[in-house]
């Protein structure tokens, strides 16, 4: 598909968002991203927006100017609209609009790759589309191709209103079968008394490079906006032998789309289940502040805003020295690292030991020689703080999840 000539818009109001600059430069970033040359981009104000087209009517009329001017094949809009608002600046300026929402939602359509996340996309565009048909009469004929007309696989979306209706209730039964097989293999995770860690982070963050890097196992890494999407859990040892489990989760934004948050809510749950959150963020980047905001924002609208959390602060070493100290004494306990150069990964390693087990147990135990698989298990799962030897029994002073102490005691009654 040719790239398309995009313009950008914004619009400054009172009680509207704050960070209108950062966000169009970012709105930029995902227009590159989902395959548009931007043209040009501008910014109007007024007290508020109007009903009719959210812009003025003067504002309006001035870029229709600018439109017929030069060679413009799409208008991104960085607010969500009104379906109406969106008709009437389409039928005004006789080119096709998008907004903020139909933008991210388009990447999304691009970049989902499992079964289960086309599923989600889909779900997401129909939910946005389906009140954008009223008045439109039997199909949505207009959405010819490009930007925002994407499904995932690259199809055409194009329904009516009876089949759009069928297709997501026939979504929602597929959603529903997977949520169900997701939970199942949660429980397994929790039987097999793993700890799970989730990676969190503003999207680009560099969260999926902090997971190949821990593991050493393949994850896909690009330098773009939402280059990764799908759920991706490996498992993770720490020194000298604990197991845990480490997830990566889909990137946030800033007013990341609630058809999305709703369409992703079962892959979100496991950022709810972990045991531990570590907050990825770019500390190159010129909004960082911001970034950390939405996503703190985002865990609080999940209910992980009270999770044990542990601050990350990646690509250190595209930042100065002067600017490590500040972030060392402005948040304490947080972790400088670069995923890319594998620097401070054993900081790192160390400190999710330390934070997970702040909510251990700390017990005594005195095996027998012939309980060796309670020692191993122990050490898998568990921290050894002093062990020493009899002749016929080994003393240990352990910290464990009170799960696993559970365990052991259950083991330990089994053997008589």
């Amino acid at each position: 598909m040719e790239a398309e000539n995009v313009f950008l818009l914004s619009l400054t109001y009172q009680g509207g968002p704050e960070d209108s600059d950062e966000s169009l430069q970012e709105l930029e970033r995902l227009a590159i991203t989902a395959g548009g040359v931007v043209q040009g981009k501008h910014v109007f104000s007024r007290t508020r927006p109007t009903a009719a087209l959210f812009f003025g009517p003067g504002q309006v009329e001035e870029l229709n100017k600018q439109i017929r001017a030069g060679d413009i094949d799409l208008l991104i809009v960085d607010h969500e609209l009104k379906p109406s608002q969106q008709r009437n600046l389409e039928q005004a300026w006789q080119i096709r609009v998008i907004d903020r929402t139909q933008l991210i939602l388009d990447i999304f359509a691009r970049r989902a790759k499992t079964h289960e996340g086309k599923l989600q996309v889909e779900m997401a565009q129909l939910s946005y589309l389906l009140p954008r048909l009223v008045g439109k009469g039997t199909e949505l004929s207009r959405l010819g191709g490009g930007i925002g007309t994407r499904g995932p696989g690259e199809t055409k979306l194009e329904y009516d209103r009876r089949r759009l209706r069928a297709r997501v209730a026939h979504l929602k039964k597929q959603l529903e079968t997977l949520k169900r097989t997701r939970k199942l293999h949660r429980l397994d995770r929790e039987a097999a008394q793993l700890s799970l860690v989730s990676l969190v982070g503003y999207t680009n963050a560099g969260k999926s490079a902090l997971l190949r890097s821990l593991t050493g196992e393949q994850a896909f890494v690009e330098d773009k906006l939402f280059a990764t999407l799908d759920l991706s859990t490996r498992k993770l040892v720490l020194p000298p032998s604990q197991e845990i489990l480490l997830t990566d989760t889909v990137g946030f934004i800033r007013r990341l789309p609630h058809h999305l948050v709703a369409a992703f809510r079962g892959t979100l749950e496991e950022v709810v289940s972990a045991d531990l959150l570590l907050h990825v963020i770019d500390c190159a980047h010129s909004d960082w502040e911001g970034h950390i905001q939405v996503v703190e924002q985002v865990l609080a609208d999940l209910g992980a805003q009270e999770k044990p959390e542990i601050l990350v602060f990646n690509k250190t070493d595209k930042v100065s020295r002067a600017k490590h100290h500040r972030l060392r004494h402005q948040f304490p306990g947080c972790v400088l690292v670069s995923a890319l150069h594998k620097i401070g990964l054993e900081k790192l390693l160390e400190a999710i030991k330390v934070k997970l087990a702040e909510s251990w147990q700390r017990i005594h135990l005195r095996l027998n020689y012939n309980e060796a698989d309670i020692r191993a298990l122990v050490l898998k799962r568990g921290r050894v703080i002093k062990e020493t030897y009899g002749t016929n029994s080994m003393s240990l002073q352990v910290e464990l999840p009170a799960k696993i102490a559970g365990q052991i005691k259950h083991m330990r009654k089994n053997k008589g």
